[in-house]
């Protein structure tokens, strides 16, 4: 899939079985002229390249990839949901490994296993005991398992010799061919027939573990994203819509922006619009989290993949397809999961150089064993065991498979975590610096007062309500709001400017005005004397206060000023309880808002935020999240304006709010589906899970070959056990990832 904006595509990888797979396909990736980045996730074995439009195209992508030794194809749709559904056969979603080899290689190595188990009951008497024929019907029962069922392996490490590096399937490859080689030779050698025990066991029962441990493997990565999967099925496949004055059953695929959509009761809502009929309870918990359903109205949005409750909506279409709620979320995610996070890097580099270095130790183990000791059976048998037990499944999945479970489980509570990087970093964040309207306040400021010498109200909250007719600032909805409640006819406006973090001009009736806050009145040398005692008194009960001035006719002389405005905004339910719950960890909180002082002031002492800052203009937050950086400790913004792009992009994790602007939620890490600021809590207590579960996940990793390897080395392993503790190690990674399933937010305790 090309994205034309970002010049991205995704490709889907076929063959990789290790993190030295991932990496291979990766430098492959990255050698082709054009490519900017190129990041391969081995869970959901896809490829997400970025690069120059006009040099790379997918056929260069494919065509490396196969180079390399893999297969890969682009993934095509009109849509993210299709994306997905396409995708469906990764790892991830569908197990490569069906049942039936494993079944036929473990019913083919069960009469070795138990000739091997009366070995060890009977001693060397079962030996002669089964004489040449015996070895005969071991090979004959091992040659199927070694060269058909095993033959992938085979597949798998030629295709890495080819491209100068070794992988996984190189390992299983080359120590079962050891083993089996080794037993053929004693069973043609005259000198060994029937005095010797055979080791056709090991190859066949190695192998069998390894298919058993991938088919394990894969089956546990199916339920890592089991949240974006059940976020896809939200979708209905048809809708009912109005059509010819007819209501008709159409595929989804065929509803356009503008249809009307009905809805009965107890039914999923097919599409994102706006209700132009009926009243009803939604349940939206699968999209934003909230346990409890939401009252919706006439004129009210509604979400794809919400369920109404018991009233017939009647909805105009506004979202289809790509563009839908339910589709960003479902991009937003799925781009997590397939990306990096930082702590994966320093994995790649290891895995980069693992197989060589095994392959070196194995060698050696094989050199000093049979010259040392003088037994080339024990050399082969102990250099075997070092190469299956070396294979880096485990290390390669230990931080993606956390990282997919971690996003999903977040995205159940609400919680769109669209960057790995801030998943990983979110867990060490010692501040957060919060905006004020619209983040802590429910951003639904009122007209509460509009003061002038004129006593001219109406026609002032005319001309006000006029000039920001196209703002979507809350101030400027409140001045709306209050203009249409008195049922006042608006005028036009044109040349409308907004100055960020000031206010906004234009032309009304004729007239340049001016509507903006104190310090915009002060750039332009307003006279505000005659209100100044009242705007203090108004800020200091935690007011803001706005200032209408009209342009002066006459050149170099100052606007004059015609009104004063007073807003007042009320403070978030959760608001308390989330400040209350970062303290509880040890999390500092400031706040930061381009309010007044005595605004700022008022809804910090509410809340306990010793720390604040008020009249603080975009660009300035950016310098203040930077200011505290420097005081040690990763820092959060959380915001939902335009004006706090700037900081969430300055700050280490940027939160937004999801009933903020695009901007803000574009910029940051991480988006908060609810505007409750109790869940920048619950995001930062998810990331110290899987934190938590990388770290957990990469000591095993690590453990198991630091001390697996040099067992292996010097005998105190055989190849069997070697390939059930490689088998179990990728298992128990994967396993332990799903652990994050069962993570639920804390309770605060008041």
């Amino acid at each position: 899939m090309k994205n034309q904006a970002n010049n991205e595509w995704t490709l889907a990888i076929e063959g990789m079985t290790c993190a030295s797979c991932a990496g291979r396909v990766e430098k492959a990736l990255s050698k082709v002229s054009g490519v900017v980045t190129a990041e391969v996730n081995l869970t959901l074995e896809t490829a997400q390249v970025s690069g120059l439009a006009n040099e790379v195209t997918i056929t260069k992508l494919i065509d490396a990839v196969i180079a390399a030794g893999y297969q890969a194809h682009a993934l095509h749709s009109e849509n993210a949901e299709a994306d997905y559904a396409e995708a469906n056969y990764l790892g991830a979603a569908k197990p490569h490994y069906t049942w039936w080899p494993i079944a036929l290689s473990a019913l083919l190595s069960l009469p070795l296993m138990l000739a091997m188990i009366a070995e060890w009951l009977f001693g060397q008497g079962w030996i002669t005991w089964q004489g040449q024929l015996s070895g005969w019907l071991q090979w004959a029962l091992a040659t199927p398992v070694q060269f058909w069922l095993g033959w992938r392996f085979y597949k798998a490490g030629w295709s890495a010799l080819k491209a100068g590096t070794g992988n996984m399937d190189l390992l299983v490859a080359l120590g079962t061919s050891a083993a089996y080689g080794l037993s053929v030779y004693l069973l043609l050698s005259p000198s060994h027939a029937g005095t010797h025990h055979l080791y056709f066991e090991s190859s066949t029962i190695v192998i069998t573990l390894v298919l058993l441990g991938k088919w394990l493997e894969s089956r546990a990565k199916a339920q890592t994203t089991e949240a974006i999967r059940a976020l896809n099925a939200l979708r209905p496949d048809k809708a009912s819509v109005i059509q010819n004055g007819q209501e008709q059953q159409v595929a989804i695929s065929k509803v356009r922006v503008g249809d009307v959509v009905v809805v009965r009761p107890g039914e999923r809502i097919a599409v994102d619009g706006r209700i132009t009929q009926g009243e009803s309870q939604v349940d939206e918990s699968l999209i934003t989290g909230e346990s409890l359903p939401v009252a919706k109205k006439l004129s009210d949005m509604v979400t794809g993949g919400s369920v109404n409750g018991e009233g017939l909506l009647y909805v105009t279409t506004t979202a289809v397809g790509a563009e839908s709620v339910l589709a960003r979320i479902v991009r937003l995610v799925e781009s997590a999961q397939a990306k990096k996070a930082p702590i994966q890097r320093m994995v790649d580099k290891v895995s980069a150089v693992f197989v060589p270095i095994v392959i070196v130790i194995a060698l050696l183990t094989l050199l000093v064993w049979g010259s040392i000791g003088g037994d080339w059976q024990v050399a082969i048998l102990n250099a075997v065991a070092v190469l299956v037990i070396a294979c880096p499944c485990a290390l390669g999945l230990a931080t993606p498979t956390a990282i997919m479970v971690g996003t999903g489980v977040a995205a159940k509570y609400g919680i769109l975590i669209k960057d790995a990087e801030a998943l990983e970093l979110a867990h060490a964040v010692k501040t957060v610096a919060f905006d004020k309207t619209g983040t802590l306040t429910e951003g639904h400021p009122k007209l509460v007062a509009l003061e002038s010498s004129a006593n001219d109200e109406a026609n002032l909250l005319v001309l006000a309500a006029s000039l920001q007719f196209g703002s979507e600032h809350p101030l400027a909805k409140a001045v709306k709001d209050a203009a249409q409640a008195k049922t006042l006819s608006l005028l036009p406006s044109h040349d409308v400017q907004v100055v960020p973090g000031k206010g906004i001009t234009g032309v009304v009736d004729g007239q340049k005005l001016y509507l903006g806050n104190t310090r915009m009145m002060e750039g332009l040398r307003v006279n505000l004397s005659k209100f100044k005692d009242r705007s203090v008194a108004l800020e200091a009960d935690g007011l803001s206060v706005s200032w209408l001035a009209q342009a002066s006719s006459m050149q170099n002389f100052a606007p004059k000023l015609m009104a004063l405005l007073a807003f007042g905004d009320s403070i978030k339910t959760t608001s308390i309880d989330a400040i209350a719950r970062l303290e509880q960890q040890g999390i500092k909180t400031v706040l930061i808002s381009g309010d007044n002082q005595g605004s700022a002031s008022k809804v910090a002492r509410k809340l306990g935020i010793s720390e604040f800052y008020a009249q603080v203009l975009p660009d300035e937050k950016a310098k203040m999240v930077a200011k505290l950086k420097l005081n040690g400790g990763l820092v959060a913004m959380v915001g939902d304006g335009l004006n706090d792009a700037p900081a969430l992009a300055a700050a280490d994790v940027g939160i937004a709010m999801s009933s903020g602007t695009d901007v803000a939620m574009h910029t940051s890490g991480i988006t908060l589906m609810r505007g409750d600021p109790a869940l920048v809590a619950q995001a930062i207590e998810i990331s110290q899970h899987t934190y938590h579960k990388i770290r957990q996940n990469l000591f095993w990793a690590f453990v198991y070959n630091v001390v697996g390897i040099p067992l292996a080395a010097f005998g105190l392993l055989s190849p069997v056990v070697a390939g059930a503790a490689m088998a179990l190690s990728s298992f128990s990674v994967v396993s332990n990832a799903l652990l994050l399933k069962l993570w639920r937010p804390k309770v605060h305790q008041k």
